[in-house]
């Protein structure tokens, strides 16, 4: 969700199946990537978002891709579908190991489906709370995200129901009302 953000996104879904543990998917409008930063978004401590080093000293981004998708993509299934209006491609990614990369649709933004979450290291599962409190910290985070940016329209749904969708429209109080009635 905060590389969405930082892509300039104005519309931002997350689909959970069991609170994220079977799948997580989010989809957005935002710039999408290009072949080569698709690529790099799945390797450690790399990033497209500093182009020279005066960036450091101007960071605007909530994140940067190569600490979460590497990790996400070491103890997971990924499928990245992402173009930046110019091109398209499509990554596959099993435990850390690339799959499968090629080109992909056109639909500017970037489409990307985490499945079977630790399927590779299942102690890690253990530590991981009841269903029910994982969805709680999701649904927590989404809201903390739609209070932060009025102006982006959010989705939240898990197992097909929807959970959240606030209109983006950019007033905080229609926000507060999506959120708490």
């Amino acid at each position: 969700v905060e590389n969405a953000i930082d892509a300039g996104s104005t519309a931002i879904e997350v689909l959970l199946t069991e609170a994220g543990l079977t799948s997580i998917q989010i989809v957005d409008n935002g710039a999408g990537m290009d072949s080569e930063d698709a690529l790099l978004s799945f390797s450690r401590h790399a990033t497209s978002k500093i182009a020279n080093e005066h960036d450091l000293f101007r960071i605007r981004t909530l994140g940067f891709r190569g600490e979460a998708l590497a990790s996400i993509a070491s103890v997971s299934k990924v499928r990245l579908h992402t173009s930046n209006g110019e091109s398209g491609t499509y990554v596959h990614m099993e435990g850390g190991r690339l799959i499968e990369h090629r080109a992909g649709a056109l639909r500017k933004g970037t489409d990307i489906q985490i499945d079977q979450l630790f399927f590779n290291t299942p102690a890690r599962l253990k530590y991981m709370k009841t269903l029910q409190t994982e969805l709680g910290h999701s649904i927590d985070l989404m809201n903390r995200f739609a209070l932060s940016y009025p102006g982006i329209s959010f989705k939240l749904s898990h197992d097909g129901r929807m959970i959240l969708q606030t209109s983006g429209s950019g007033d905080i109080k229609r926000v507060i009302s999506d959120i708490y009635g």
